[in-house]
């Protein structure tokens, strides 16, 4: 009986170390791979939540510039992405709204009345 309480353990460990360890080593190569791939022009996310473009690259940092002459040095692993170059469909305009004088009718059974409750004098 012992021999098969040891093989549970292990069987639980090595399920463990599937779920919690192997993806969040993918995650890493992923991020790092992310990290060596910038160059001079992309648009990225920070982890802080700015975005900018990056305009110039060095070892461990990198100069993104958020707004017109306002660049900003960042550590290479601040970077949490680069967004993807906007398509024709993302730069259409969005489609014009209901105008604010249209009337809207109900039906009589949408309607549901409900009673204010009545105050309580303290």
């Amino acid at each position: 009986m012992g021999s098969v309480g040891f093989l549970f353990i292990i069987l639980i460990f090595g399920l463990l170390w599937m779920v919690m360890v192997r993806p969040q080593k993918r995650r890493q190569q992923e991020q790092k791979r992310l990290i060596d791939q910038l160059k001079v022009g992309d648009e990225v996310l920070t982890a802080a939540g700015i975005y900018g473009e990056v305009t110039a690259l060095r070892d461990d940092d990198v100069m993104v510039e958020i707004a017109p002459n306002v660049e900003v040095r960042l550590a290479r692993r601040a970077i949490g992405g680069v967004v993807p170059a906007a398509t024709e469909e993302d730069t259409e305009p969005p489609a014009l709204a209901e105008p604010e004088d249209a009337v809207v009718e109900a039906e009589p059974h949408d309607a549901e009345v409900v009673a204010a409750p009545e105050e309580t004098p303290r």
